[in-house]
């Protein structure tokens, strides 16, 4: 059976491997496809493209936007997108933007609090990558001030921690809106992450159902077949897609591996082929 991975992160964004690294692993674990979805970039897209050319790997183009529904932050994948879509893009740039300025203050902070830091020296540990929480925390490991990756979030760089700077947030509905408009299919991605209750869940998915939503990611790394269940329940009840994928960071998490996830992860081909579907609809 042929198997996909429809959410994997390069060092584009907050992942380890660089996109090429990334289409040569998924090679190796045997993947028919896998989506790169990367963290409000479509920056690796081309050269992931570039490094499949002649293999028997098809690069799904994606990107991962993130909103905030009601004082929650949620994700929003999109699939197949036209990456070169000039709404996106230039959302894309204010984006690169305000994290710029978030990055600043972030450096600021860790200077106040004892820590040297500056631009240059984070440009230079993570070239050519958006720089997110998680190069921070890389770079506070390589640097020997925390001892695991998970330290320095606990640390630093949590919500209410001292060098925690907030994002600024689009809806849920100006996500899905950007994808449709670059042709591409919206994905609620890992819902059961959010830890809502089940009604409130489901409140959100008939919401964005309503504005647009085509999917939801009803095969993760981390559910339980319990899960997994529930998910695929609300995806039958509000006709909704149903999309899967590891996310994938490499050695940012070292416990979900491409294709596998924490192990027995495995979208079959056919998930891919009914999301094509619904993008020719």
């Amino acid at each position: 059976m042929n198997t996909v991975d429809l959410h994997v992160h390069s060092n584009m964004s907050d992942g380890t491997l660089s996109p090429e690294e990334c289409t040569a692993y998924a090679i190796e674990k045997g993947l028919s496809a896998y989506a790169l979805t990367d963290h409000d970039t479509t920056a690796g897209i081309a050269a992931a493209r570039k490094a499949a050319k002649g293999k028997s790997l098809k690069v799904i183009p994606g990107i991962e936007l993130s909103t905030a529904y009601r004082g929650v932050e949620v994700h929003i994948v999109g699939l197949m997108i036209d990456e070169q879509n000039r709404d996106l893009l230039q959302y894309l740039n204010v984006c690169q933007d305000t994290r710029h300025q978030r990055n600043l203050e972030i450096i600021r902070r860790f200077n106040e609090n004892g820590i040297p830091m500056d631009e240059e020296a984070i440009a230079d540990a993570f070239p050519d990558a958006i720089i997110t929480r998680a190069h921070f925390a890389r770079y506070l490991l390589d640097c020997g001030y925390v001892t695991s990756i998970q330290q320095a979030f606990v640390r630093y760089l949590n919500p209410g921690k001292c060098c925690y700077v907030p994002r600024k947030y689009i809806t849920p509905a100006t996500a899905i809106g950007y994808i449709l408009k670059a042709k591409g299919v919206p994905v609620l991605a890992h819902p059961m992450l959010y830890h809502m209750k089940d009604a409130a869940l489901e409140e959100m998915v008939r919401d964005l159902k309503a504005d647009g939503l085509l999917a939801i990611e009803a095969i993760y790394s981390t559910y339980s077949q319990a899960e997994e269940s529930y998910v695929r329940r609300l995806a039958s009840r509000y006709h909704l897609a149903v999309s899967g994928g590891s996310d994938f960071h490499g050695s940012n998490k070292p416990h979900i591996d491409m294709g596998t996830g924490c192990g027995s992860l495995c979208i079959p081909e056919e998930i891919l082929n009914d999301l094509r579907r619904l993008k020719y609809m």
